[in-house]
Parts: structure tokens; C-alpha cells; sequence
């Protein structure tokens, strides 16, 4: 089938209103906030505030991570299947809002551990930890399968995909700007019960997100025949086949293997960024509201830009593009000593990593869709839980990365250490040394063997409206 032979028009499939669009993206302020200030504040929280030992907080971390790459796919097969209400409620809307609350309860109650000593008696801390952790991950998992399952569905068309993706940007960079600064106000270091009402605060920030968000996730009666169509003729595919198909699709592994060197990255990065301020620049953590600031208006300012570019020269070459200035955004953390760097660098950062977070969403539904047309109905939330396992390895390698860095270079836990130089080039070689040679692996596995673009995905998309998926 030649590009000529495909005629798209946009009355095949309705197209989603901003209104909607808008309301959807208040459900990624939850998902990015949680899973960042899960990966930022966590490992800190336990190993200094709480004073349990890091091989502790790694080996909880890691247990835990390990139960979520468990739990994800099959969660997301069991529940990725009608259900006596999917006809009049949705297929994926009442797992999101089953979901949100147990969420937001056990994240707030992760900062609030055992009042005992962590060096006397670390194994009640380490199983709250772990318990706590694991009731936390498990009903964010089915937030996100059935919240970001939905994306590829609920917007079809490139120009939707990328306009909602630019959505999920524009206003919840606003919120996440404001949650972001509530860590550097309120959080004292020495001070426990800082962390849990800075998790207080947020967490009734994200309770009024949920509910802007329903109108976002309501799925119509065409979406969810779309839904309901491919299990009528067809039977049940097992887990197993449905890991087989999903693996058969090249370019869904790319994706999978591309996206976690790059979250591997950003959460290094990301969980870098207060033992940065704290032992590296030797500032307190209000302070860093001037780079944080620097990097939230990057993002704003940059994003208009990524969207055009986007439009004008293809999905696929500006996530390349976004990888490797995400790669190059890291290495100045090498050598910075002061404040003003870090607030110049920090909003350089925030235009590179705005492209390439701003075009994975895009680029996995593409990718969602070949495996649709593969086996022949909707499987998002089981594919997402198949990613998953892979994305979540990265808190796995997060936690053996700065375990296995601190050990080997003294840090010392104290609240109030300064650290030797050789625990402060530790600091930079997970802040920014790794996470600069990750991202520059996936651009380069990117260029080499991802080809889901041009007349290849115009022959998909003209296939998804032919089966009527």
C-alpha cells in the first residue's frame, strides 16, 4: 500500500476537544509528582532523617521495585478485559478512580515510620518501609495502567497526540512547579516531621487534581465500542502469548529499551538533587527554588518551540533530538560549585528534557498501536505493565547505583556531615556521569533501529481503521 492509497479523514474518528484534553493531563501531575518525589525524597528520608542504614534502604527499595516488575503486568492483564460494567462506566475510568485514593493515603503515610531508633532496631523501619512502599506502588500501577492505557486511545491522530501531550505540559507544569516548591520551604534537614507535612500539603493538591481529572478520563460510547470490539469474535490471548506478540513488534522493544536507560537517568538525576544541594554546594534546599524555577520556565518556554518542530519535521527525529541534549544537559553537574551555575544550567536542562519527555507519549502509543493491529484488540494497560517492569528497574538501579557509590566513597549520613571529596565526586558521577552516558546509549539506539515513521506508520494507522480499532 503506497502513501497515495491512504486517505485520512479525521470523521473516521472524533476528535478530542481541548476541554478534554486539558482535564486529561491533570492525571500526569500525579503520576510524574509521585513517581518523582517517590525516587527524590525517599532514599534521602531513610537513609539520613531516619538513620537506617543505606544497604537497608537499597535492599527495601530494590524488594519492593522487584514486587511492583511482578505485580504490573499481571495486574494490568487481569484488569485489562471488560468487565459488567466497562459497557456503562468505561473500560478504563472506574480503575483510575478505584485506584487514586489508597494511592495518595500510603504516599503520605511512607513519612511516617516507626518513632524507634534505626541504628538499635532498623527491622520494624525496614519493613514499613517495604510494606508501605509495596501498598503505595501497587495501586499507583493500576492508576497509571488504566490513565496512560487510555491515552492511545482516547486521542488518535498524531496532531492529537502531540497537542495533548503538549497539554500535559502546559498546565500541569504550573502545579508540579508549585509541588515542587514545597520540599525547599518547608523541608528542614534533621527535621522528620517536615517531610511528612510537606507529603501532607501535596497531598491535598493531588486529591483536587482526581477530580478535575474525571471529566478528562469519561470515555464515550466510541471509545468504548472501540474498546469492547476486539472481544467479541476473538478468544482471550494468555498473558504469556500477549508478551510474545507485544515482543514480536521491534519497535515496542526499542521503546521499552530506550525509555528505561533514560528514566534510569533522569531518576539518578532526580534523586541526586538534594544530597547536590545539601553536601555538593553546601546550601540549604530553599535555596535550590532559583534553579527549580529556572527549569520549570525552561519547560514553558521551550515547549511551543518542540511542538512546532515536532509538527514540522516528525515525532521520531525530535525525541533523537531530545535524548541527546538531555545527554549533553547533564555533564556540566561535573564541575559546579555555585548557585548561579546551577540556576543557568538548570534551565538547560529544562529545554532538553522537555523534548524528549514531551515526545515519549507519542512515540509508545505508535508503538501501542502496532501491537493493537498484532493481536487484533486494546491491550494498553497489559503492554503498559509489560514496560513497566522494565521502567521500574530503574529504581532498582537508582538504588544499587547511590548504595554502591556511597559505600565505596565514605559518605557520611549525618544530617549535618560535610562530606570528603571523594563522597562528593561520588555525588556527581550519579548525579550527572551516568545519566549523561545512558541517554547518549538510547539516541543511538534510536537512530539505528527504530523505523515505526513515515509510510510504514501511515500504512498502520490506515490498517487500525480498517479492523475499526
Amino acid at each position: 500500500m503506497s502513501t497515495e492509497d491512504i486517505v485520512f479523514d479525521i470523521k473516521d474518528w472524533k476528535i478530542a476537544s481541548n476541554k478534554k484534553m486539558m482535564s486529561f493531563s491533570f492525571g500526569f501531575i500525579l503520576t510524574l509528582y509521585l513517581l518523582i518525589a517517590y525516587n527524590s525524597l525517599i532514599f534521602y528520608f531513610y537513609e539520613v532523617e531516619v538513620g537506617l542504614d543505606v544497604e537497608l534502604v537499597s535492599l527495601a527499595i530494590i524488594i519492593f521495585t522487584i514486587w511492583i516488575i511482578i505485580c504490573n503486568p499481571i495486574l494490568g492483564y487481569l484488569t485489562d478485559k471488560p468487565f459488567k460494567w466497562s459497557k456503562k462506566w468505561g473500560f478504563r475510568t472506574p480503575w483510575v478512580i478505584i485506584a487514586a485514593i489508597p494511592t495518595l493515603i500510603f504516599y503520605m503515610l511512607l513519612y511516617l515510620p516507626p518513632n524507634i531508633n534505626a541504628k538499635t532496631n532498623p527491622w520494624p523501619i525496614f519493613w514499613y518501609l517495604l510494606i508501605t512502599s509495596c501498598l503505595f506502588g501497587t495501586f499507583l500501577t493500576i492508576f497509571r495502567q488504566h490513565f496512560e492505557g487510555g491515552f492511545a486511545n482516547q486521542f488518535r491522530e498524531d496532531f492529537e497526540r502531540r497537542r495533548a501531550s503538549a497539554l500535559a505540559f502546559i498546565f500541569p507544569v504550573f502545579i508540579l512547579f508549585l509541588l515542587s516548591l514545597l520540599p525547599l520551604f518547608f523541608i528542614v534537614y534533621g527535621d522528620k516531621s517536615t517531610f511528612f507535612l510537606t507529603a501532607m500539603i501535596s497531598i491535598i493538591i493531588l486529591a483536587s487534581c482526581v477530580i478535575i481529572l474525571i471529566p478528562g478520563i469519561y470515555e464515550s460510547e466510541e471509545v468504548k465500542m472501540r474498546y469492547l470490539r476486539g472481544y467479541e469474535n476473538e478468544e482471550q490471548l494468555s498473558f504469556l502469548e500477549m508478551i510474545k506478540i507485544a515482543f514480536r513488534q521491534r519497535n515496542f522493544t526499542i521503546t521499552i529499551i530506550t525509555s528505561t536507560l533514560f528514566t534510569i537517568g533522569t531518576a539518578l538525576n532526580y534523586a541526586s538533587g538534594i544530597y547536590f544541594f545539601k553536601d555538593v554546594l553546601r546550601l540549604p534546599l530553599y535555596l535550590s527554588i532559583f534553579p527549580t524555577t529556572a527549569y520549570f520556565i525552561a519547560i514553558l518556554v521551550a515547549l511551543p518551540f518542540w511542538v512546532w518542530f515536532a509538527a514540522k519535521y516528525g515525532i521520531v527525529k525530535t525525541y533523537i533530538i531530545g535524548l541527546f541534549l538531555s545527554a549533553v544537559s547533564f555533564i556540566p553537574y561535573l564541575w559546579i560549585t555555585t548557585l548561579e551555575e546551577a540556576i543557568i544550567f538548570a534551565f538547560l536542562r529544562g529545554v532538553a528534557g522537555s523534548c524528549s519527555t514531551l515526545m515519549i507519549l507519542p512515540i509508545i502509543s505508535d508503538c501501542y498501536d502496532e501491537v493493537t493491529i498484532a493481536c487484533g484488540r486494546h491491550q494498553e494497560a497489559t503492554l503498559l505493565g509489560i514496560r513497566t517492569i522494565f521502567i521500574r528497574c530503574s529504581v532498582i538501579f537508582q538504588a544499587l547505583i547511590i548504595a554502591w557509590i556511597h559505600i565505596i566513597t565514605g559518605y557520611n549520613q549525618s544530617p549535618n556531615a560535610i562530606q570528603t571529596s571523594l563522597a562528593v565526586w561520588g555525588i556527581r558521577v550519579h548525579q550527572a556521569l551516568i545519566p549523561m552516558i545512558l541517554c547518549f546509549i538510547a539516541c543511538v539506539i534510536i537512530i539505528l533501529w527504530y523505523d515505526l515513521k513515515g509510510e510504514k506508520k501511515l500504512t498502520m494507522k490506515a490498517k487500525l481503521r480498517k479492523m475499526g480499532l
